[in-house]
């Protein structure tokens, strides 16, 4: 069993570990709303919050159990009621697969009996001996650990969007970095950094990977130049006001002054905090300046290359992420100021390519050469392969280390304002 984030070999010891402390946080952050929120649909192009809490133990008996293993189920209506979430164009295409939910206690005691099965087929099952192709380099299990990494996230940006008084606050769930930043912050530290042309590798082989990040291959890269740091909301605020442009989502404006609307907490706007906007606000920023947004395989460039043409596992280096290295993990709730984890650095010298917000790219959402689905979750990408979605890299606070991964390839909607979305320009 090989995985990026454990290069000397993955153990069942350590595949128990990592779904334990995924339950346990999953179980934290859905101890943020209320109890009176559980039906809620913070954002109206998802489904509502009961959803989430029974799709992460039915995902893992679907594709683990009966799937990988040829085992049953525990319920089989459970387990097509919390199949598949959605992705709709807009809220008149939305289709919510039921309006009777099951009960919070009914979702939680299937919960824990998907617990107890999953635990036990980490432990003994034959998650890796091939015989089935989700059994191939334990593909089944890794992809039940990573897609509940995945959903946390995503609850975290619909917890966002509920009022204050329907939410409990919590600590950040990880040991963090303690930062300050004030509206009268630093506007940006920002300049350009020149990056020679090279070749980069998209996609990985020899370690798990979702199919859209299969197989690798090699890129040539014309030289080019990028942003030191992250478009910050004091530069975003010029622009606003030099063009008469919308803010983004998450400011608001209270008496005349500009606000963040944080997870728990408004605050006076952070200049110097990365501003998070769709795809959309970032292109056009980029074409006021005179730039654009760089191409995934730039985006490689900046992140992993180095003046001697070899290619690190992640911009620092190949050492596994660590709290010094960006705001990723949920050490914080919201961004910290550009440039905060110095030793996060490429060898180029380019910050935050890792962690306070996912970078927009100008590449559109599309398979590689060679792409197969996968056979643990067939229609994980293939969906999306439409030409209405673009590629994110790097990471935002919510994105655990494991799926920081070079080849790791994020995408959304041009339109969708709710992603913790950053990004820099290039020419």
């Amino acid at each position: 069993m090989r995985h990026a984030s454990f290069p000397d070999g993955v153990t069942r010891d350590d595949l128990v570990r990592w779904y334990r402390r995924g339950r346990a946080l999953s179980e934290k952050i859905f101890s943020i709303p209320i109890a009176d929120a559980y039906y809620d649909r913070p954002i109206p192009l998802r489904n509502p919050i009961v959803f989430y809490e029974g799709h992460i133990p039915a995902f893992a008996v679907n594709t683990l159990m009966k799937l990988a293993l040829k085992c049953h189920g525990i319920n089989e209506r459970y387990e097509v009621l919390f199949a598949r979430g959605i992705d709709p164009e807009s809220v008149d295409a939305m289709k919510s697969p039921t309006d009777l939910w099951p009960s919070r206690e009914e979702i939680r005691a299937y919960a824990a009996r998907a617990d107890a099965m999953v635990i036990d087929a980490l432990l003994n099952a034959p998650i890796d001996d091939g015989r089935e192709p989700q059994r191939v380099n334990a593909e089944a299990a890794f992809a039940i650990l990573e897609h509940e990494q995945m959903h946390q996230e995503t609850l975290l940006y619909m917890f966002h969007e509920m009022p204050y008084e329907r939410k409990v606050r919590r600590w950040p769930l990880a040991v963090g970095r303690d930062f300050s930043s004030s509206a009268n912050g630093q506007r940006s530290t920002a300049n350009d950094v020149r990056i020679p042309g090279g070749v980069v590798t998209l996609g990985a082989d020899g370690w798990f990977g979702w199919d859209n990040e299969l197989p690798a291959h090699r890129v040539e890269v014309g030289d080019f130049t990028i942003d030191r740091n992250n478009i910050t909301n004091g530069e975003y605020l010029d622009y606003m006001n030099a063009t008469g442009t919308e803010p983004p989502h998450f400011w608001t404006r209270r008496n005349g002054a500009w606000f963040w609307h944080g997870l728990f907490e408004t605050i006076p706007l952070p200049l110097d905090w990365p501003v998070w906007v769709t795809h959309d606000e970032a292109t056009a920023f980029a074409r006021w300046r005179g730039k654009r947004l760089p191409t995934e395989a730039e985006y490689h460039r900046a992140a992993f290359g180095t003046p001697s043409g070899a290619e690190r596992m992640y911009p620092w280096g190949d050492e596994q992420p660590d709290a010094t290295r960006g705001n990723f993990g949920h050490s914080n709730w919201d961004p910290v100021p550009v440039g905060s984890y110095p030793a996060g650095a490429s060898a180029w010298g380019v910050h935050d390519l890792t962690g306070n917000g996912w970078e927009w790219t100008s590449t559109l959402f599309d398979r590689f050469d060679g792409f197969r689905p996968m056979p643990s979750y067939p229609l994980y990408s293939a969906e999306f392969f439409d030409a209405k979605h673009y590629v994110m890299k790097g990471g935002s606070p919510a994105t655990p280390p494991e799926l920081i991964r070079r080849s790791f390839r994020n995408w959304f909607r041009p339109s969708y304002p709710y992603v913790y979305a950053a990004f820099r320009c290039t020419v």
